[in-house]
């Protein structure tokens, strides 16, 4: 089975829970034990691993809530967007940064290349998608491809909250559920029929052509949104009063839960910087660790 994500972080994830070496668990995530015979069970209740190889997974990180999605996604467009996005938050070394994100983009076309070779060979696919915004926009898309092809296509959509003994577990996205936990969420998995498919396809193309700068997904249903749509957030947790970037940002994520990465935030903060409705207290070579504060 093939298994398509939307993003780096949960892409790796289901790459450990697919891995044919042996895994244990810690705290801080799956550890790999390198040793003959089969690999070790997770001790976590209603954790096992995901039968096949690693090599199956596939990584479609190109952020399609983000910008124009009426150019190729592989393109020089796609590219320097998501270049210019992840880049904001850059330390001492940028030659070798910036070589790293070069080096994901391709990795990124290559994933997609190999996934038209598996539907060539009638391989069947599982996608995994969450109502994080760039997930949504990647299934979306990805199913003009599928439609294509007479694979069969399975997807499993991450529920809002899963209950585990005696406590209430919320995600935003995959990239949130640990390696060893992705088997679990398999009693969620269907079959999408031709029809589904269709839609979904339909849904895209409407997308497509009002080809806002973001979509969000309101009241669960993906759409086009302004470019500030997100930016009320931004004044909620920034004042007068001198903070971090870094704070601001974090604040952000941990009290939203929308599935919108940190890069966004950064970069509306950036333009508002530009504007002078935000002033900059202390300026930094990292943008994470500047002091901000809001122009009254």
């Amino acid at each position: 089975m093939i298994e398509i994500l939307f993003g780096e972080s949960e892409a790796a994830s289901m790459q450990a829970a697919k891995c044919k070496q042996i895994y244990i668990s810690s705290n801080d995530g799956p550890t790999a034990c390198f040793g003959a015979g089969k690999r070790k069970a997770p001790e976590k209740k209603d954790s096992r691993w995901i039968e096949g190889s690693s090599t199956e997974v596939i990584c479609l990180g190109f952020m399609l809530d983000i910008g124009d999605i009426q150019k190729e996604i592989t393109g020089s467009y796609r590219k320097n967007l998501i270049l210019s996005l992840y880049s904001q938050n850059q330390w001492d070394d940028e030659d070798d940064y910036e070589t790293e994100l070069e080096e994901m983009f391709e990795h990124y076309t290559s994933d997609l290349s190999r996934l038209q070779e598996y539907l060539e060979e009638g391989e069947p696919v599982r996608i995994w998608y969450s109502d994080a915004p760039y997930s949504r926009c990647g299934f979306y898309q990805i199913c003009q491809l599928l439609l294509k092809y007479q694979a069969e296509v399975h997807v499993v959509k991450l529920p809002k909250y899963v209950v585990r003994e005696d406590c209430i577990i919320s995600y935003a996205n995959w990239g949130e559920v640990a390696a060893e936990e992705f088997a679990g969420f398999l009693s969620y998995e269907k079959i999408l029929t031709e029809d589904e498919l269709r839609m979904y396809v339909q849904n895209w193309t409407d997308l497509a052509s009002e080809n806002a700068p973001l979509r969000s997904v309101i009241n669960g249903k993906l759409m086009s949104v302004p470019e500030d749509f997100y930016d009320f957030l931004i004044w909620k947790h920034l004042s007068d009063k001198p903070r971090k970037e870094a704070r601001v940002i974090g604040d952000i994520l941990g009290t939203s839960m929308l599935g919108v990465g940190d890069w966004w935030y950064a970069k509306r903060i950036q333009g508002y910087i530009d504007r002078g409705d935000i002033l900059v207290v202390e300026d930094s070579e990292n943008t994470y660790a500047r002091v901000i504060r809001r122009v009254i």
